[in-house]
């Protein structure tokens, strides 16, 4: 398989059939960002021949006695195929709309089991296809995008460098909810830095409470020293929130929240993991965040943070 560095995908992407379309980040300016610092390259895109040379590895593994094999004594069930495939990279969707269906007919050639087709995409990818050409994506099985939104804060997300403001977004994902292509959001507690959660989160949730992801993922702001946000802290530019603070901001978010949507904190970043559905759960969750307010200690919350190896 022709994976480039560290592979990263969303929690619920577990089950997906993981294929790389691209290595890197076209945008790679985001200052807490060191996801893809070990590459040493910003971005490629993997050509048509590797594409398909990993569908044909898989396709062989998959039908191979060994193969079938291995699934009979591990006792999980049997396949003729994967439902979902994730294209790996920092935001494939940047791809022109003729390569995504080109590897769309690809994966259907080599597995017509697959049903969806997602990946990471930034808000600036969106906007770089016209609404014909998503509704054609649409067509192709692109469901299920995960955008690193981080906030819906104007001031945060433009000293961060995302490179788009709150309007963009409410803009680009109305153009995806038109086009029936579903999207999953990551929200950064904590990048709005000390002081400023509250605020993070109403902000956030007026733009969220607009659309219509499926899902919004909440991961917590853990600096490292090779990023440039290490510098701005250095250069007393920027003070990182608290550990509990990060806590109230999460609660302050799912409180005002207010479509349906499944909120999940399920990554590594965040000490404690949880999930649960909008509106039905909030209760449950605000209860759970209201425990960790109250009875955690900063130090530890913060000893777990100084010891994450990487996200």
């Amino acid at each position: 398989m022709h994976f480039t560095g560290t592979i990263w995908r969303p929690p619920y992407e577990a089950a997906s059939l993981l294929i790389q379309a691209t290595a890197g980040c076209t945008h790679h300016r985001c200052k807490f960002c060191t996801l893809y610092n070990d590459l040493p390259f910003p971005f490629r895109v993997s050509p048509p021949e590797e594409v398909e040379a990993d569908l044909l590895e898989v396709q062989t593994a998959l039908h191979s006695p060994i193969g079938k094999l291995s699934v009979a004594l591990q006792g999980l069930p049997v396949r003729e195929g994967p439902d979902r495939v994730f294209l790996t990279g920092a935001n494939p969707f940047v791809l022109k709309t003729d390569r995504l269906l080109e590897i769309a007919r690809l994966i259907e050639r080599y597995f017509p089991t697959v049903h969806t087709i997602g990946c990471f995409a930034r808000i600036t990818d969106v906007s770089l296809k016209t609404d014909e050409e998503l509704e054609q994506l649409q067509d192709a099985g692109y469901d299920g995008l995960t955008i690193g939104v981080e906030t819906g804060d104007g001031p945060s997300l433009a000293f961060m460098d995302k490179g788009y403001t709150p309007g963009d977004i409410l803009t680009q994902c109305c153009r995806l909810d038109r086009a029936g292509i579903g999207y999953n959001f990551f929200y950064l507690t904590g990048v709005a830095g000390a002081g400023q959660g509250e605020r993070n989160a109403i902000a956030s949730a007026e733009v969220f409470n607009r659309l219509h992801p499926r899902l919004i993922g909440s991961s917590m702001l853990t600096v490292y020293p090779d990023s440039q946000l290490y510098q701005e802290i250095k250069a007393e530019n920027w003070a990182e929130a608290g550990e509990v603070e990060k806590y109230e901001e999460m609660r302050a978010l799912i409180f005002r929240l207010e479509i349906p949507v499944t909120f999940a904190a399920l990554g590594a970043s965040n000490a404690y993991q949880f999930q649960g559905q909008l509106p039905e759960d909030r209760e449950a969750l605000l209860a759970a965040l209201d425990r960790i307010i109250r009875r955690e200690n900063e130090d530890r919350l913060r000893s777990y943070r100084t010891t994450l190896p990487h996200l």
